[in-house]
């Protein structure tokens, strides 16, 4: 005789009370905690995962004496700058609200928000040196905006200790790939429950709620009342107005579920179909109406095929020919400041009209401003220095950032640019070559040696030898075997 499916349903914690099954937890984590001085790094993204295990740490240091808690927690969170701005909000205040609850309670819990270096930033990569928008075969985001900041920390605190153990929210139920993930790291374990990292040297992982379910850790937040102040029904109300899915969770390596598995991540997110808690959010609450620019600019970057707004060519100026078609590179001049003008126009549009606490958001700060700015004029020889004009444009404000130094920039006022533009008539990649060529010995001209200028102009003259994309498809072609006649005459 069979039993009914939710007979057999397997029971919360094991058929173990609630309350059992936390207590043992927290004897646990109190038994790690006082067996070595090796400093804890606790990962925090705001979501329901972290949420609890950052819980049940602090419950236990509470637990116990004041002089027993002499080993530093360091609580992580990674705002990539481009998360949605409710959980971005949600993980900011927590972040504050733990700073005083600890100093209160006497704990050695001190929590530190981590962003990616300038450089690795998601607008300055996209807008700036023209990074097409992420997708699976081409995924740039992550490392950067990720991985790189909580590494960073985790081997700063490793090489000053010897060592770290790093507490993180991750579990077998969220996939099938974290379960064989986490299956493999627990054969390699050195100690009950901790497994070493199997990309960061030193750094050992505990992760204490791994074989918890969805509904488990539901229910500890539901019962246990957040120890640092920050409501976890709040947290539940979130949840229920994005999606039933996971939090983008602290990323520390690429076997990491990141925002593709989970939709309370980036806004920006390119890497799924759509953004339903976004979507979810606009849609269900009027109150966050005022995040549907940021839906539409992540859809606008979400098409199936923008090869008509990237170059025909690579990053360092080659074509590359992939079955018959030319791999297209990055965003074209015209693209990207299209792309910088939508972004401007939505964070100057929901600072006007969006509610009070959302009247001074920065959706690009200004010293991402600044560097695309440098790297549009010194790296891509865009000469116009369109930026300024773009953001007072949008904005109806002149840009704050300072002129860049005469003696680096070439003076390309506009009259100089229409002049061009008229010797070279419609011949694009002309205007484009003599425009970067006349850069490129402005620049050398300035300086008091002139090594490299030949190689420089060399690599200008490679880059724009084609007449047109079809031209440069002929020549690759050509170096493939194929269509000789042809592409003889794109040589010459």
């Amino acid at each position: 005789m069979f039993l009914p499916l939710e007979v057999v349903k397997p029971q919360p914690f094991g058929g173990r009370a609630l309350h059992d099954a936390v207590q043992e937890l927290l004897t646990e984590i109190r038994e790690l905690y006082l067996a070595d001085g090796i400093p804890w790094v606790v990962g925090y993204s705001g979501g329901k995962d972290s949420t609890i295990t950052l819980q049940l740490v602090w419950m236990a240091l509470a637990g116990l004496p004041a002089e027993q808690r002499t080993k530093p927690v360091h609580v992580i969170s990674t705002d990539t700058l481009v998360e949605n701005p409710v959980v971005a909000a949600w993980a900011n205040r927590s972040l504050d609200a733990m700073r005083t609850a600890a100093a209160a309670q006497q704990l050695p819990i001190e929590p530190h928000r981590l962003t990616p270096a300038l450089e690795d930033t998601f607008w300055v990569n996209l807008i700036g040196r023209g990074y097409a928008a992420p997708r699976p075969k081409f995924r740039w985001c992550t490392e950067r905006l990720k991985i790189r900041p909580s590494n960073k920390f985790i081997l700063d605190v490793a090489s000053r200790y010897g060592q770290v153990i790093l507490v993180l929210g991750i579990r077998k139920a969220e996939s099938a790939t974290r379960r064989r993930t986490m299956e493999r790291h627990e054969k390699g374990r050195v100690r009950d429950r901790l497994s070493p990292h199997g990309t960061l040297p030193g750094s050992l992982v505990y992760s204490p709620v791994e074989a918890w379910t969805n509904d488990e850790v539901w229910m500890a937040l539901m019962q246990y009342p957040n120890p640092w102040g920050h409501s976890n029904k709040d947290l539940l109300a979130m949840y229920r107005g994005a999606s039933a899915d996971s939090e983008c969770p602290l990323v520390v390596d690429t076997s990491t579920p990141s925002c593709g598995d989970s939709r309370m991540g980036c806004w920006t997110c390119t890497m799924v179909e759509q953004d339903k808690s976004l979507r979810a959010m606009v849609t269900n609450d009027e109150e966050l109406e005022w995040m549907r620019p940021l839906l539409a600019l992540r859809d606008a970057l979400d098409i199936e095929d923008d090869r008509h707004l990237r170059d025909f060519r690579r990053m360092n100026g080659r074509v590359q020919l992939h079955r018959d078609r030319l791999v297209h590179g990055p965003y074209t001049q015209a693209a990207r400041e299209d792309w910088l003008r939508r972004l401007l126009k939505a964070q100057t549009g929901i600072r006007a009209h969006g509610p009070d606490y959302v009247r001074d958001i920065t959706l690009i700060t200004l010293d991402e401003l600044h560097l695309i700015r440098r790297i549009w004029v010194f790296e891509k020889h865009e000469v116009e220095d369109s930026l300024p004009l773009i953001y007072q444009e949008t904005t109806g404000e002149p840009f704050p950032g300072q002129p860049l130094d005469e003696t680096i920039t070439f003076n390309a006022a506009q009259s100089m640019i229409d002049t061009l533009r008229k010797v070279c008539g419609d011949d694009e990649e002309e205007f484009l070559r003599v425009r970067a060529l006349l850069e490129v010995e402005r620049r050398h001209n300035a300086l008091t040696r002139r090594a490299g200028l030949f190689d420089a102009l060399e690599k200008v003259l490679m880059k724009h030898s084609y007449k047109d994309e079809e031209d440069a498809l002929a020549y690759a072609r050509f170096r493939r075997g194929e269509d000789p006649n042809q592409a003889q005459e794109a040589l010459f």
